[in-house]
């Protein structure tokens, strides 16, 4: 008489099928495999039970990405979210719920794919990307991005390009190298990125791609305000300079912040007569945020976990390395390979040139403006020092209150009365990367002499 199964065997013998598709994929060869790739079953165990995947934004994409991921038989992943939920969320970010409106982001997802998927642990952390250091980062395999803000993009950008390490020869160390798969959505648009640090072009190299933000008349926004975002903007630009609330720059990340943007717009539109001030059009407007489609953030969510799966299993080409989504009007798509930089702020080895016309006429604040205006820079707030007589001298910081009026005299000087040579190097920060990148004065003049 044939034994009867136990609900324990049944368990697992369905637990074993739910993989059969994977194993088909990693367990046998096939025409567009790798050359280098050897079909074995140790592969899923690496991807289920060593392989660890950072997942940054827990939003629009976020959410797809980590039910993605966790379906896809990756059983260590992390998510970092500095944000809380929203009513407005729960139309396209479906791992929350009405009862999750005030929570973290991050937690919340992760406890949804917890309690959904019993193969994967996802370990939360709400909190921003910058409140972790070189080590924390070196512990991923991959790490895939589902982010709305330009400069965060570019600050985990710069970091994991610093973590690169070079051997003798001066070839790049492949163990160093950590992946970084870039998603973003714009509308019905969306990009999907493939970044191998200081191999490929990374997000430095093609600043340019990125849309031009929405700026307006600073004529119409002090004068004639006729919108609601008019108001936003003057208390962002005009008002917050001038007030100085926090004795800091304006963080579109910091409740305290938009809570205070949000008031001071409200009370300039009620004496303009304009409705339509509220507090989420204020954090639009001061974190450029772009309406998301859940089509879309789905359909770039499911491409970026493709090539994380290629990249941790290494059974497929990665793409090479940039793609372009448009659902619009039917559905176009395309990839190309986008042309590393070999003069790139944060992935080349090549010392920066900042290239400066007349020194006796060019003042500190022309190269703060270069350095903020510039395609090639596009710097947020830089502040400046540099190394003089042996020691260090704060040019410009205006991050710091009490440093910020010490060198407000500096802005108007020249460079030569500043006493900056041609080839000085300056060390300059910016919310945009997590290091202080050096750069070597070029002056344009022939006959310039440096006394």
């Amino acid at each position: 008489m044939a034994a009867t199964p136990s609900p324990c065997d049944s368990s697992a013998s369905a637990s074993n099928k739910k993989w059969n598709n994977l194993r088909n994929i990693l367990e046998r060869d096939g025409p567009f495999c790798k050359t280098d790739f050897t079909p074995s079953p140790d592969i899923l165990d690496f991807l289920q039970n060593t392989a660890k995947i950072l997942v940054i934004g827990a939003g629009g994409l976020g959410c797809e990405l980590l039910k993605d991921l966790a379906m896809m038989g990756f059983g260590d992943l992390h998510v970092i979210d500095m944000d809380t939920i929203e009513l407005s969320n729960l139309n396209r970010q479906f791992l929350f719920r009405r009862c999750d409106i005030g929570s973290p982001k991050a937690e919340c997802a992760a406890r949804f794919i917890n309690q959904r998927i019993n193969t994967c642990s996802v370990t939360p952390y709400f909190a921003k990307i910058q409140d972790f250091d070189d080590l924390f980062y070196t512990q991923f395999h991959v790490i895939v991005c589902g982010l709305d803000s330009i400069v965060a993009r570019r600050w985990i950008n710069s970091m994991i390009n610093s973590l690169v390490t070079y051997q003798e020869d001066g070839n790049v160390d492949p163990q160093s190298v950590i992946p970084l798969i870039d998603g973003g959505t714009e509308g019905f648009k969306g990009n999907v990125r493939v970044i191998l640090p200081s191999l490929t072009a990374c997000v430095e190299c093609t600043l340019d791609l990125f849309p031009p933000q929405v700026t307006y008349p600073l004529c119409t926004i002090a004068s004639k305000p006729r919108l609601p975002e008019h108001c936003v903007e003057y208390v962002k630009i005009i008002q917050w300079d001038k007030e100085n609330p926090f004795s800091c720059a304006l963080d579109g990340d910091d409740p305290q912040h938009i809570s205070w943007v949000y008031e001071k717009a409200l009370d300039r539109a009620n004496k303009h007569n304009i409705t339509g001030v509220t507090y989420r059009l204020v954090q639009g407007v001061v974190k450029n945020i772009i309406p998301a489609v859940a089509s879309t953030n789905a359909a770039i969510a499911a491409a970026c976990a493709n090539e994380v799966f290629k990249m941790a299993s290494n059974c497929y080409e990665c793409m090479s390395n940039f793609m372009n989504f448009n659902d619009l009007n039917g559905i176009y798509t395309y990839t190309y390979a986008a042309e590393k930089n070999e003069e790139c702020l944060v992935c080349s080895n090549a010392p920066q040139a900042l290239n400066v016309g007349n020194p006796y006429t060019t003042t500190l604040d022309d190269v703060i403006h270069m350095l903020c205006e510039s395609p090639k820079y596009q710097m947020k707030n830089p502040g400046i020092t540099t190394i003089m007589y042996g020691k260090n001298k704060t040019l410009h910081m205006s991050s710091v209150g009490s440093i910020a009026e010490r060198t407000r005299a500096n802005l108007t000087m020249s460079l030569y009365q500043l006493g900056l040579r041609d080839g000085q190097q300056l060390m300059v920060s910016d919310a945009t990367s997590p290091r202080t990148i050096t750069m070597q004065l070029k002056y344009n003049l022939v006959d310039v002499e440096m006394n």
